[in-house]
C-alpha cells in the first residue's frame, strides 16, 4: 500500500499532495500531545484547517494518516540522499556527505519518528508490515551508498548492519532527545557518529 493507493475523491495531485501535507503537520502536533488512540479524525481536521467532510475526500480511516506520515520520512530521506550522494563519484567523503544529511533530517523530523516508534505497535498487521517495510527500505538505501563508497571494504552482512546502526543513530537523536541534546549539539552528536563509522570501515 503506497501514498497513492489511499483513496481519495479529489483528481487534482498537487492539491491532494498539499492537503496531505496539511493532514500530515496537524495530525503529528495532535498525536504528540495526545496519542493515535486517543485523537479523533474530526479532531485532525480542525488542526489541520478544514472540515471532517473534506478530510475525508483524502484520507479514509485516521491509520492512512500514518501511512502519509511514514511516507513522507522515507520519500524526503530518499530525496535528501539523493540530493547529497554522487553514486557516480563513490567516495568515502562522499558517503559521510550522505550519512550527514540523513542525520539533519532526522532533527528536522524528530516528531514524526517519535510517533512512529510510539504507534506502530497499535497498527493492524498489514500497516505494521506496511511501516516496517518502508523502514527496510530506508535501511537498504543507506546500504546501497556504503557499497558503493567503500568499495568492498566490508562483507555484505557487515553493510546490513552498518547501515541498520546508522538508521537507529539517526532516530535516537530524537527519541532520546531528553538525554543526548542536553549533552551534545547536532554537530557534535554527528561528528561522533562519523569518527564512530569512520573506525568501523578502516
Amino acid at each position: 500500500m503506497k501514498d497513492e493507493k489511499i483513496l481519495s475523491s479529489v483528481k487534482d495531485q498537487e492539491l491532494v499532495k498539499k492537503r496531505r501535507d496539511q493532514i500530515i503537520k496537524g495530525a503529528i502536533k495532535l498525536f504528540k500531545e495526545k496519542g493515535f488512540h486517543r485523537t479523533t479524525t474530526r479532531e485532525i481536521a480542525k488542526e489541520s484547517g478544514f472540515s471532517i467532510g473534506t478530510l475525508y475526500e483524502y484520507i479514509r480511516t485516521k491509520e492512512d494518516v500514518l501511512f502519509l506520515v511514514c511516507d513522507s520520512i522515507y520519500e524526503q530521506v530518499r530525496e535528501r540522499i539523493e540530493l547529497a550522494v554522487d553514486l557516480e563519484n563513490p567516495t568515502i567523503p562522499n558517503m559521510k556527505k550522505g550519512i550527514r544529511s540523513f542525520f539533519y533530517l532526522m532533527d528536522d523530523m524528530q516528531d514524526e519518528i517519535v510517533i512512529l516508534y510510539q504507534e506502530v505497535k497499535s497498527l493492524k498487521k498489514e500497516s505494521r508490515d506496511y511501516v516496517l517495510q518502508k523502514e527496510r527500505d530506508m535501511v537498504r538505501l543507506i546500504e546501497k551508498v556504503i557499497t558503493a563508497s567503500i568499495n568492498a571494504k566490508l562483507s555484505v552482512g557487515q553493510v546490513a548492519l552498518l547501515a541498520n546502526n546508522i538508521v537507529v543513530e539517526g532516530h535516537m537523536w530524537g527519541f532520546r532527545r531528553w538525554i543526548l541534546q542536553k549533552r551534545f549539539s547536532l554537530d557534535e552528536y554527528i561528528d561522533m557518529q562519523l569518527n564512530l563509522i569512520n573506525n568501523s570501515i578502516k
